[in-house]
C-alpha cells in the first residue's frame, strides 16, 4: 500500500495470473461460446470505503485463428478487495491471462470516530 502525504488516500496495486488453461485443456483454451473466469483479490490493507479499481492486461496468450473477443472488469469491489472478471465468447481461445490492477481510495484515519 502506498500512502500519499494526505494520510487519508491510499494506493494499492498488484499483478495476478487469472488463468492458464492451456496447461490443462481448460474451457478458455478448448471451449467455445460464452466463458468467464473470476479471480478474487484482497488488498494489503482495508480501505475506509470501496476504492476505485483500474485493471489492465499484463499478459495474454491467445490463438490468432479467430477474432479476439474479451472483456476485463472489476466487480464486487469492497473496502477489503474485489473480483477480476475476464469474459470471452464465440470461438476466441485464450491460453492464459494475467491482469495488473491499481486501487485508489480513502483510508481509515486514526482520528476518525465510529459513533453508533
Amino acid at each position: 500500500m502506498k500512502r500519499l502525504r494526505n494520510p487519508r488516500t491510499g494506493i494499492d496495486q498488484g499483478d495476478v495470473m487469472v488463468f492458464a488453461d492451456f496447461e490443462n485443456d481448460g474451457a478458455m483454451w478448448t471451449g467455445s461460446g460464452a466463458r468467464e473466469r473470476r479471480k478474487m483479490v484482497r488488498f494489503d490493507e482495508s480501505f475506509a470505503s470501496p476504492p476505485a479499481v483500474q485493471l489492465a492486461i499484463s499478459l495474454w496468450d491467445m490463438d490468432t485463428t479467430a477474432a479476439i473477443r474479451a472483456e476485463l472488469v472489476a466487480e464486487n469491489v469492497t473496502a477489503n478487495g474485489f473480483e477480476i472478471v475476464f469474459r470471452t465468447w464465440a470461438d476466441s481461445r485464450f491460453a492464459r491471462l494475467r491482469a495488473s490492477w491499481t486501487a485508489f481510495g480513502e483510508l481509515p484515519f486514526e482520528d476518525d470516530w465510529d459513533v453508533e
